[in-house]
Protein backbone atom coordinates (compact mmCIF):
# COMPACT_ATOMS: atom_id res chain seq x y z
CA UNK A 1 0.00 0.00 0.00
CA UNK A 2 1.58 3.37 -1.23
CA UNK A 3 0.96 5.81 1.93
CA UNK A 4 1.55 9.89 1.85
CA UNK A 5 2.24 11.56 5.02
CA UNK A 6 0.96 15.33 5.79
CA UNK A 7 1.37 17.24 8.77
CA UNK A 8 3.13 20.62 8.98
CA UNK A 9 5.40 19.48 11.88
CA UNK A 10 8.49 17.28 11.24
CA UNK A 11 8.86 16.06 14.30
CA UNK A 12 5.46 14.26 13.71
CA UNK A 13 6.26 13.24 9.76
CA UNK A 14 9.53 11.55 11.07
CA UNK A 15 7.39 9.59 13.65
CA UNK A 16 5.29 8.31 11.68
CA UNK A 17 7.34 7.29 9.01
CA UNK A 18 9.35 5.44 11.42
CA UNK A 19 6.22 3.43 13.26
CA UNK A 20 4.47 2.46 9.98
CA UNK A 21 7.74 1.79 7.58
CA UNK A 22 7.49 -1.04 10.06
CA UNK A 23 4.42 -2.05 8.68
CA UNK A 24 4.46 -4.97 6.17
CA UNK A 25 3.15 -4.06 2.51
CA UNK A 26 3.16 -0.26 3.60
CA UNK A 27 5.68 1.74 1.26
CA UNK A 28 5.91 5.68 2.31
CA UNK A 29 5.91 7.36 -1.19
CA UNK A 30 5.87 10.62 0.13
CA UNK A 31 5.78 13.22 3.09
CA UNK A 32 4.57 17.28 2.76
CA UNK A 33 4.39 20.00 5.03
CA UNK A 34 1.80 21.83 3.51
CA UNK A 35 -1.63 21.52 1.39
CA UNK A 36 0.23 22.52 -1.98
CA UNK A 37 3.58 20.10 -1.40
CA UNK A 38 0.36 17.22 -0.50
CA UNK A 39 -1.59 18.05 -3.42
CA UNK A 40 1.24 18.11 -5.93
CA UNK A 41 2.75 14.22 -4.28
CA UNK A 42 -0.60 12.83 -4.69
CA UNK A 43 -1.13 13.92 -7.65
CA UNK A 44 2.40 12.63 -9.00
CA UNK A 45 2.21 9.50 -7.02
CA UNK A 46 -1.21 8.37 -6.69
CA UNK A 47 -1.27 6.76 -3.39
CA UNK A 48 -3.49 4.37 -1.86
CA UNK A 49 -4.12 6.19 0.95
CA UNK A 50 -3.16 9.66 3.05
CA UNK A 51 -2.32 10.70 6.64
CA UNK A 52 -4.06 14.63 6.46
CA UNK A 53 -3.43 17.32 9.17
CA UNK A 54 -6.04 19.68 9.79
CA UNK A 55 -3.93 22.62 10.37
CA UNK A 56 -1.35 23.82 8.43
CA UNK A 57 0.94 27.09 7.90
CA UNK A 58 -0.33 27.06 4.15
CA UNK A 59 -2.69 25.77 3.09
CA UNK A 60 -5.78 24.11 5.15
CA UNK A 61 -5.73 20.27 5.43
CA UNK A 62 -9.93 19.89 5.20
CA UNK A 63 -9.98 21.38 1.46
CA UNK A 64 -7.15 19.51 0.57
CA UNK A 65 -9.17 16.21 1.82
CA UNK A 66 -12.53 17.81 -0.43
CA UNK A 67 -9.96 18.02 -3.01
CA UNK A 68 -8.27 15.06 -2.83
CA UNK A 69 -11.62 12.74 -2.46
CA UNK A 70 -13.27 14.53 -5.38
CA UNK A 71 -10.37 13.86 -7.91
CA UNK A 72 -8.93 10.39 -6.16
CA UNK A 73 -12.26 8.95 -4.17
CA UNK A 74 -10.83 5.92 -3.86
CA UNK A 75 -7.42 7.14 -1.93
CA UNK A 76 -8.02 6.47 1.73
CA UNK A 77 -8.09 9.44 3.71
CA UNK A 78 -6.94 9.44 7.28
CA UNK A 79 -7.19 12.54 9.29
CA UNK A 80 -4.57 13.32 12.24
CA UNK A 81 -5.15 16.11 13.74
CA UNK A 82 -4.66 17.55 17.45
CA UNK A 83 -7.96 19.71 16.96
CA UNK A 84 -10.16 16.64 17.41
CA UNK A 85 -13.46 18.42 18.41
CA UNK A 86 -16.61 16.95 17.54
CA UNK A 87 -16.84 19.89 14.91
CA UNK A 88 -13.68 19.15 13.01
CA UNK A 89 -14.50 15.42 13.12
CA UNK A 90 -18.12 16.21 11.07
CA UNK A 91 -16.53 18.53 9.08
CA UNK A 92 -13.61 16.03 8.17
CA UNK A 93 -16.15 13.33 7.64
CA UNK A 94 -18.54 15.54 5.28
CA UNK A 95 -15.54 15.87 3.16
CA UNK A 96 -14.96 12.52 2.82
CA UNK A 97 -12.69 11.27 5.46
CA UNK A 98 -12.40 7.12 6.04
CA UNK A 99 -10.90 7.82 9.53
CA UNK A 100 -10.32 10.24 11.55
CA UNK A 101 -7.87 10.20 14.78
CA UNK A 102 -6.48 12.66 17.56
CA UNK A 103 -2.94 12.77 17.72
CA UNK A 104 -2.89 13.07 21.41
CA UNK A 105 -4.30 9.26 21.66
CA UNK A 106 -5.10 7.88 18.65
CA UNK A 107 -1.69 7.03 17.10
CA UNK A 108 -1.62 3.46 17.87
CA UNK A 109 -5.34 2.97 16.21
CA UNK A 110 -3.64 5.00 13.17
CA UNK A 111 -1.05 1.67 12.98
CA UNK A 112 -3.76 -0.54 13.33
CA UNK A 113 -6.21 0.73 10.57
CA UNK A 114 -2.90 0.94 8.44
CA UNK A 115 -2.14 -2.87 9.39
CA UNK A 116 -5.49 -3.56 8.26
CA UNK A 117 -5.23 -1.50 5.17
CA UNK A 118 -2.08 -3.19 3.73
CA UNK A 119 -3.58 -6.49 4.38
CA UNK A 120 -6.48 -5.67 1.63
CA UNK A 121 -4.62 -4.48 -0.66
Amino acid sequence: MKLVIVDDSKIVRERLIDLLAEVDGVEIVGQAEDAPQAWQIIGARRPDAATIDIRMQEGNGLDLLADVKEKFPSMIAIVLTNYASAENRKKSLDRGADYFFDKSHDVSKLVSVIKVLSLSR
